[in-house]
């Protein structure tokens, strides 16, 4: 018998997390919903969900350690997966309203409001993913996924040296082009909602999944 990867959903009071539990299982892992810090370091993979304002999401992250949590799975190469807000603070910076608040600085720039005639962005729409991603494989350019946001980060600033793979960008566009998702790595990221994009979600968390071991 195959064994099912423990997945642990961090549980620090943002997030779609009952819906991200069940696509999850839906896709075979055994998950964890917790605050836990040992629980969520020691996961074969962790999802760092987040809806609402940029400055709540990074409060309540540090509430339970959850920037610790992050970076040391990365430092030992472990997998984690943000999602929405969740991948939003992945980043270095959030301004919203005029207030700057610090992320998690995986990586460098900023989330900023869009550039849009309607906001929040939310509904479906689709992405531009390049050659190569592991969480768009099988998947067709017209798939649509669910969006539902004001702020994304508008520009890409990570420029790598000699030695190390240049990340995996995915781009969609509302009003301007935004980052749609990210691969790096063991650290890979959503803006959109893969728990609430039905079997395109679904297939891109397997694909997740099946980057965990």
């Amino acid at each position: 018998m195959v064994r099912k990867k423990n997945i642990v959903v961090l549980d620090y009071g943002s997030g779609n997390l009952r819906s991200a539990e069940r696509a999850l299982a839906r896709v075979g892992a055994e998950v964890t919903v917790t605050p836990d810090f040992d629980a969520a370091l020691n996961a074969d993979g962790l999802v760092v969900p987040g809806v609402g304002a940029f400055e709540a999401c990074m409060s309540g992250l540090k509430s339970v350690r959850g920037e610790q949590i992050i970076g040391r799975r990365l430092s030992g190469g472990r997998p984690v997966l943000g999602i929405c807000v969740g991948m939003q603070i992945l980043f270095a910076r959030g301004v919203e309203h005029g207030v700057e608040t610090e992320g998690c600085g995986e990586w460098p720039g900023t989330v900023e409001r869009l550039d849009a005639p309607v906001l929040p962005h939310m509904g479906w729409n689709t992405v531009k993913a390049p050659a190569g991603s592991v969480l768009f494989a099988s998947l067709d350019a017209a798939t649509r996924f669910y969006f539902v946001h004001s702020y994304g980060v508008r520009e890409w600033e990570l420029r790598t040296g000699d030695g190390f793979a240049e990340p995996i960008v995915t781009w969609a566009e509302h009003g301007v082009p935004f980052v749609a998702a990210v691969e790096n790595g063991p650290l890979m990221a959503t803006q959109f909602h893969p728990e609430k994009s039905g079997d395109a979600g679904a297939a891109l968390l397997k694909n997740w999944l099946d980057t965990v071991e």
